[in-house]
């Protein structure tokens, strides 16, 4: 395609030098933009096509970026990217030192505030508001939040306290839920216009001023006429009652709509935050991601015309034989039920969802409720499975501290994408839920060395009665183990040894189990003999199996995905503190370093970060030999 218009356009000041009647073809040139460029990186697709007419509109009203624009999330943000200097390179999101896939602010001016979790764009903007206010700038501040985070409570917290002060702030509802039918046409467009003019905004102001020169009692009438007239003609509202100036809905898809209210937005000067509502289509444009079910939320790279993806695995992945295997155990326990916020199939639940409906609970992105429900469910003799991203798990630590831990209730919390995730970079790596967890008492910490060890994981879960328990995997896919035999669950605090030798060992606690059998393997055929041992569990620890291992080896290596402060440095404490004998292992702990470490694939992520089979064998050689080994000395012996 002849991008006619989108060749003109590098930054937002090129934009407005175009004619509103433009407007549609140049929403259609960066639609087909985006579609071309996300079929050959990868990346979230449907949200981006739903605001493509919303990012023009804003960006041509508004004098981004001295006006500061957040978007919620940063999913939609990839046509953002596009009008904001990073046409050029769009093609590069994603990729290892490409642009990241949610909004960075080290990435451009016109990213305001960082954001890949949701629900913080009104908190962040009102803080901006309040600093732009304090230094007498006159400028605007607009927060862009879809309907899935405005079910957050975060998001709630932060209206309830933009509603009490007297300051424009300027929320925009993105909703990609609702239908445009015929109460969202054209008398909500004109009344939507009118309640956005200035005539409107003078006339509000005006009933107010002459009503404080009358009697009290009529001044309250007049207030309340002027109420009811509103909601007569909108409707009463949730953000009306909150302190906002309510606008909408209106369609997200129309310029003729978006500019002037927007135009009206912008001029107006009132001492109250607006809230606008839009009503949009997730996927808008692109018929592959409109028909499917998830509007192409998230994708691989893909062919254009089919929508198909280009490569497909044949293995299944970790989240699904969670979910499979979590089904399976409800067929035979009625009292497990399962918990997620708004990832459902993210975390393999469809699954469960499918054959038990009625002990499935999404309740959206609101982490924090989500545990205590658990919590709650608990105390009634269920067994619930909290399964939440270890990124977003962060979110409801508290509740997991206080609500949990300290009342000793049996939550069982499937911790997915737990390690290096590769394109979705630190906002969505899982780092630190073994150091968050295992330093809180009345806690079990396990993780999954592959997938047989993860359905024993979800079994042994099912038998602690007595106390939360946790167990980790990886996003991805797994090793294809044959797991037609049954699996029993673990004995609780016992590791296992999957290959004995001497001198060296390897204590591996979670994924990178198969780069461990693969460093051991390397190893061995320069001639020493190593012990390999699955950990499984970093809490309680197996002080038996690593007593053994102390006293008959020279040097201990721990390997772990995740931060200081968990299985790594629990070895360290047992050793130093709480074993009874004097050790002379040498201890070396590898783990992430202390950086957040940028988006790539995840095989590049852990070999930068020397957490890779030749990285791991350098260190391990250095260390036992006393020297500096260089990876080409090792594959040349």
């Amino acid at each position: 395609m002849e991008y006619k218009f989108l060749n003109k356009i590098n930054y937002p000041s090129d934009l407005k030098k175009f004619k509103v009647k433009d407007l549609n073809l140049i929403a259609k040139e960066l639609r087909h933009k985006t579609i071309q460029s996300v079929s050959r990186t990868g990346g979230h697709l449907g949200a981006g096509l739903g605001v493509v007419e919303l990012t023009i509109a804003l960006h041509y009203v508004f004098d981004t970026p001295l006006d500061k624009l957040i978007w919620d999330v940063g999913h939609q943000s990839y046509p953002h990217k596009i009008l904001t200097g990073r046409k050029d390179k769009i093609e590069t999101i994603r990729q290892g030192g490409g642009l990241y896939g949610f909004v960075k602010r080290s990435e451009s001016q016109y990213d305001t505030f960082g954001t890949a979790h949701s629900s913080t764009s009104i908190s962040a903007g009102l803080g901006i508001k309040i600093a732009h206010d304090l230094q007498k700038k006159e400028s605007n501040v607009v927060c862009v939040i879809g309907d899935g985070a405005l079910s957050a409570g975060m998001a709630y917290e932060a209206m309830n306290n933009a509603g009490s002060m007297n300051k424009q702030l300027i929320i925009i509802l993105n909703d990609n839920k609702m239908s445009i039918d015929k109460p969202v046409g054209a008398m909500s467009r004109y009344l939507s216009k009118l309640l956005s003019s200035k005539s409107y905004i003078t006339i509000r102001s005006l009933i107010k001023k002459i009503s404080n020169k009358f009697p009290e009692t009529f001044s309250k009438m007049m207030h309340r006429t002027e109420e009811f007239s509103k909601g007569f003609i909108t409707g009463g509202t949730l953000f009306e009652e909150l302190g906002f100036f309510y606008l909408g809905p209106i369609d997200g898809h129309n310029f003729n709509d978006l500019i002037p209210i927007l135009q009206n937005i912008k001029s107006s000067k009132l001492n109250k935050p607006i809230f606008l509502h839009t009503i949009t289509k997730k996927g808008k444009g692109y018929l592959p991601a409109e028909k499917s079910d998830d509007k192409f939320h998230g994708v691989n790279k893909f062919d254009v015309i089919s929508g198909s993806p280009l490569s497909k695995s044949n293995s299944k992945s970790y989240s699904q034989i969670f979910g499979e295997t979590l089904a399976s155990e409800a067929s035979k326990d009625d009292r497990i039920v399962a918990v997620t916020a708004a990832m459902a199939s993210g975390t393999g639940l469809n699954f469960f969802a499918k054959e038990f409906p009625k002990r499935f609970f999404d309740v959206g992105i609101a982490e924090q409720h989500a545990v205590t429900m658990c919590a709650g469910l608990a105390t009634e003799g269920y067994k619930p499975f909290a399964a939440i991203y270890s990124t977003f798990l962060q979110r409801a630590y508290d509740q997991i501290v206080h609500d949990v831990a300290i009342q000793k209730l049996p939550v069982r919390f499937a911790i997915d994408r737990a390690g290096q995730v590769g394109a979705d970079g630190p906002t969505h790596a899982g780092s630190f839920d073994i150091a968050y967890l295992t330093c809180l008492p009345n806690f079990i910490v396990m993780a999954a060395g592959d997938e047989k060890e993860l359905i024993k994981m979800i079994k042994t879960s099912l038998l602690i009665e007595d106390r939360p328990s946790s167990f980790r995997f990886p996003r991805g896919n797994c090793k294809g183990l044959d797991i037609s035999e049954e699996l029993k669950p673990l004995e609780i605090g016992r590791g296992r040894i999957i290959k004995e030798g001497n001198n060296i060992a390897l204590l591996n606690f979670g994924a990178r189990l198969s780069i461990c059998e693969d460093t051991a393997y390397n190893l061995s055929k320069k001639g020493f003999e190593i012990t390999l041992v699955d950990a499984r569990f970093a809490k309680p620890l197996d002080t038996n199996l690593l007593d053994k291992i102390l006293d008959n080896h020279e040097f201990v290596f721990t390997i772990e995905e995740g931060s200081i402060g968990g299985f790594g440095s629990i070895v360290l404490d047992y050793i130093h503190n709480k074993r009874k004998k004097s050790t002379l292992c040498k201890t070396h702990n590898i783990i992430f370093p202390d950086i957040f470490v940028d988006h790539d694939t995840p095989e590049n992520q852990y070999k930068k970060i020397g957490m890779d089979a030749q990285s791991i064998e350098r260190k391990i050689l250095s260390i036992s030999l006393k020297k500096e080994i260089h990876l080409h000395e090792i594959y040349n012996q």
